[in-house]
């Protein structure tokens, strides 16, 4: 899938690098997402030719509450320039939503990704499945590490869930 399974279960330069692209992508495509089409063609335009951009690997990512701050921003910032809002414009998130007619979903569509993606590998016998499984320890075994304790990829299934 192109994304690694880090030890210590941060994926934020993974993130913020596919959000580049996805600008950048955007950025080139202006004139069709800013254009006279309908609304809804164009939201749907963004969702296919963005969003798979922003989101490719989005399966392995553990976010953290940062994390999905800078998702939502993202998501946000789509919509902005779909609008052609200027920043200077103090235009407060929600009216931009009700201008669009959508609700932030960012988030939700990564943890549906998710959920399928956890679902596809715990249903195989493979080594994937004992690696997610924590049952094949990898890298440094690091005994007292300040802070908070790291979140893995299944902390976030669990959280999902309930």
């Amino acid at each position: 899938m192109g994304s690694i399974l880090t030890n210590d279960g941060r994926c934020t330069c993974k993130m913020k690098c596919r959000t580049a692209m996805a600008k950048a992508a955007f950025n080139k495509k202006r004139a069709l997402f800013t254009g006279t089409l309908d609304l809804q063609l164009r939201k749907k335009l963004v969702k296919c030719y963005i969003w798979s951009i922003a989101l490719y690997g989005a399966e392995t990512w553990t976010l953290r509450t940062v994390d999905q701050k800078h998702l939502e921003s993202f998501e946000m910032w789509c919509w902005r320039r779909m609008e052609m809002i200027r920043w200077t414009d103090h235009v407060r998130n929600e009216e931009v939503l009700l201008r669009v007619k959508v609700q932030r979903n960012i988030l939700h569509e990564i943890r549906k990704r998710k959920a399928n993606w956890i679902g596809h590998i715990l249903r195989r016998n493979c080594l994937l499945q004992r690696v997610v499984d924590g049952k094949i320890k990898g890298g440094i075994e690091v005994t007292e590490r300040r802070g908070r304790k790291r979140r893995k990829l299944l902390d976030d299934l669990k959280e999902r869930r309930g």
